[in-house]
């Protein structure tokens, strides 16, 4: 539902901080929801960590942010200590053993409500089991503690905002076809209006499982049992195995460089983190200036490497248990980097073909992004989704949470090839127990082995390249938090071939030099949610909320004690609607 306006959005920077002597700590949590941001500073006012902070927001979003925030999808989190060790969790779902490479196809042709809107596109749920191995790992407060919050908000409800009554209102015809959504998000029927109280008791009852048995509270028991009733009376493919069987994976993060700075990344199945550095490799020996920002010669290099980053993305990514030989460390590596940025021309627009390899399926734009730093600098960025809006808009009786339409992230059929971009290269064809690809590309830079940034973002395909832009904004450009998210976007994905811009994001001047190089120009709507948190050279943290969202706020919540005044800054601070 790629026109859905999101809900709750209220992009939420919290800042705590504590000073001893001339010592400074602060922590900062990032996301959609000004609500859930509040639950995951609270704890690291009582002495969390991020990962602390990361899993209750994620939970709390679960509640608030019911278009994308879960516990029926998945997703990733990349964590960095502040000793400069990281680890990445990959809680992707997993296909179902009953999937097949043809599951999508019906009396010999591709079925689109089968892909995406139907029992069979739900993937077996990862975000209780993921968000429970990062805090095993490294979690410091209670398991319960964390999930507690989100048990309440759900049990004694909260305030619908006017974006998220509006999000509703949109979304309720396609829930119509399952009687336990549409009791879920409306009054039998009639949408929510803002101002009202929404709780959601069955949604608190599975929650309160969790709190309390942990991930046998979802993969087990009675929440596993609802929901593989319902998958029998529809014909859906989940099973009481596929639950039990289920397992987030920790990962070795990709690590790169840019002008000096170390990059932390996702590797695959997450397409984002090779793309990333692909092209952050490519562009590594431009010399910008904070005048190129948006010229046309600027904006046409990095079209061109995403171009080239998106092309390889499609021939070799998918899920590596699956693929063992996916050349990542050759794609990544600045050699590949230099061979690919010779075979670009600076006055003429590449060329897309087909022929050239075969594109992954669409993904949706609906996903959320949360981005924590807590007082040692440790870090975390996690993106999740449940794929489209509200997912497949599946609520199972007794269940209380939306489950995901991620299968949709398979290609379609194999072989099949068109210009939509539906076509069915191997590595991503759905087989018994598989992450199927993303592009979510929740990433951590470090400088000189201290923390320096934290970035990610929503937008489906789109993820990859707001990233790449907040970085450019923050590190070419010399940009501060705010203004790097402020700042326009544009995306180019290989095929199809074309840029597609914000309004306003590019000058006239510069689309009339794009297209005098041969490039198609199309303008499109906001591109992504990026929640950005910049470590300035003092230690103080700089956060940047995205205020394409249209209830984006930021609050800012100090418990300084005797604190000095902050020395001179080199960065500036980048204005923004925080209150201090």
């Amino acid at each position: 539902m790629r026109t859905l306006t999101r809900a709750i959005a209220a992009a939420v920077a919290i800042a705590l901080c504590a000073c001893a002597g001339a010592e400074r700590r602060s922590g900062m949590v990032v996301s959609t929801s000004a609500i859930a941001s509040r639950v995951g500073a609270d704890m690291l006012a009582r002495g969390g960590n991020a990962v602390d902070a990361a899993v209750a927001t994620a939970f709390a979003l679960a509640v608030t942010h019911p278009v994308a925030g879960n516990i029926g999808g998945g997703g990733f989190l990349l964590w960095r200590n502040a000793d400069g060790s990281a680890d990445a969790y990959d809680f992707r779902e997993m296909a179902p053993a009953a999937a097949t490479p043809t599951m999508f196809v019906k009396d010999g042709a591709y079925d689109a409500a089968l892909h995406h809107d139907s029992y069979h596109s739900v993937g077996v749920p990862g975000t209780v089991a993921g968000l429970h191995l990062a805090w095993r790992d490294h979690g410091t407060l209670p398991w319960r503690d964390l999930v507690e919050p989100a048990v309440k908000l759900a049990r004694d409800g909260f305030i619908v905002s006017d974006g998220l009554a509006q999000s509703l209102a949109e979304i309720l015809p396609r829930m119509q076809a399952y009687p336990a959504s549409v009791a879920q998000f409306s009054h039998e029927g009639r949408p929510y209006a803002a101002g009202e109280t929404l709780r959601q008791p069955d949604l608190a009852r599975t929650l309160e499982r969790i709190a309390r048995e942990g991930p046998a509270g979802f993969y087990e028991g009675l929440t596993a049992e609802l929901l593989v009733r319902d998958m029998q009376a529809h014909g859906g493919l989940i099973t009481l195995d596929d639950l039990r069987n289920y397992h987030a994976v920790k990962r070795a993060p990709l690590r790169g460089s840019y002008r000096g700075l170390e990059v932390v990344a996702m590797p695959p199945p997450s397409s984002g983190g090779v793309a990333l550095l692909e092209m952050l490799n490519m562009l590594e020996h431009e010399r910008w200036t904070r005048a190129d920002f948006g010229s046309a010669a600027a904006v046409h290099m990095q079209v061109e490497c995403m171009r080239r980053a998106f092309r390889d993305r499609a021939r070799h990514l998918g899920d590596p248990d699956f693929n063992p030989d996916i050349p990542v460390a050759r794609l990544t590596s600045k050699e590949y980097a230099r061979t690919q940025a010779q075979s670009i021309d600076r006055t003429r627009a590449g060329r897309s073909a087909p022929a050239d390899a075969t594109s992954a399926a669409h993904e949706s734009e609906q996903t959320t992004h949360l981005s924590v730093v807590d007082g040692a600098l440790n870090a975390v960025s996690l993106t999740y989704t449940l794929e489209q809006g509200y997912g497949s808009c599946i609520v199972a009786p007794g269940t209380g949470f939306l489950l995901n339409n991620e299968m949709g992230d398979f290609n379609a059929q194999p072989g099949r090839t068109d210009d939509t971009g539906l076509i069915g290269t191997k590595p991503n064809l759905a087989a018994p127990g598989k992450r199927m690809l993303s592009s979510m590309c929740p990433t951590i830079l470090a400088k000189d082995g201290t923390l320096f940034m934290v970035t990610g973002s929503p937008g489906g395909r789109t993820i990859i390249n707001t990233v790449l832009e907040t970085i450019l904004a923050v590190v070419d450009f010399g940009m501060g938090a705010q203004e790097a998210v402020d700042a326009g976007r544009f995306h180019h994905q290989w095929l199809p071939d074309r840029i597609v811009y914000e309004p306003g994001a590019l000058s006239p001047e510069t689309i009339a030099a794009l297209g005098a190089m041969g490039h198609t120009l199309k303008e499109g709507r906001n591109q992504g949610v990026a929640e950005v948190i910049v470590v300035l050279h003092d230690g103080e943290l700089d956060g940047g909320c995205d205020r394409r969202e249209p209830d984006g706020a930021a609050v800012r919540v100090d418990a300084l004690r005797g604190r000095r005044d902050p020395s001179p800054r080199r960065r500036r601070r980048s204005s923004s609607n925080c209150t201090m």
